[in-house]
């Protein structure tokens, strides 16, 4: 038998356990006592939880740039409908734009930021001199657009005998091809937007998305190419 003056004795000199925190003061005085507020708190708490669930996703995908990136070209490029519908069109464009960018900063964090400057006002001064040209030429490049497609897949075959050899001189020549490439396409994208009675085919004025598509894919691979020349010739 425990003597209980003895329990009281010590009780106060040593605690065999203690109760948990009180997160609440009762139900009559807490403020989750009325159903609705608690309807509120658990519909914020989720859908905090969900933003952040989506940014993750979305950084996750980013660095699948490749895949997202073909995706969206795919999807803006044969969906009419996504092209032409405000605002869905601007929020795949946006998407697009957001991820190709992440792209390039990945690529340009593996060359000096001497190279990336200069690849940059490369790739300025050659797309303002041909897009000039492309307004100011009586040249029709749009009826070319066989011929570009033949160099294309011709310079794909290119790269893939670089990809084997892995030559540095190859590597120089196919980065010099590839700028003479999208800079002709340039000119074609140029003129197609353009139109008027020197040119064969002219984009639809419903096609401003991938008007500005286009132009915008050939810009990124003239900087890519010259950003690559840049740094195999230093």
């Amino acid at each position: 038998m425990v003597n209980p003056e003895h329990v009281a004795a010590t009780g106060n000199s040593q605690q065999y356990g203690e109760a948990p925190p009180v997160y609440s003061q009762g139900l009559e005085e807490s403020s989750f006592s009325d159903a609705a507020i608690r309807r509120g708190f658990i519909r914020k708490v989720y859908l905090t939880l969900m933003s952040q669930l989506l940014v993750t996703v979305g950084i996750i995908c980013a660095f699948l740039y490749w895949a997202v990136v073909m995706v969206l070209i795919m999807a803006l490029s044969c969906c009419d409908n996504l092209r032409r519908q405000v605002p869905l069109n601007f929020i795949a464009l946006g998407l697009f734009t957001i991820v190709e960018g992440l792209m390039l900063g990945s690529v340009a964090a593996y060359f000096d930021a001497e190279a990336v400057l200069w690849a940059v006002g490369a790739t300025v001064l050659v797309s303002f001199a041909v897009s000039l040209f492309a307004m100011q030429s009586k040249w029709d490049f749009t009826a070319a657009n066989g011929s570009l497609w033949v160099f294309a897949w011709t310079l794909f075959s290119f790269a893939l005998l670089c990809a084997i050899l892995r030559s540095q001189y190859l590597y120089i020549v196919y980065a010099c091809l590839g700028t003479l490439l999208f800079s002709l396409y340039l000119v074609f994208d140029t003129q197609l937007v353009l139109g008027g009675k020197h040119r064969k085919y002219e984009v639809s004025p419903e096609e401003y998305v991938f008007a500005a598509l286009n132009l915008y894919l050939d810009i990124v691979s003239l900087f890519l190419l010259l950003l690559q020349l840049i740094g195999l010739c230093r």
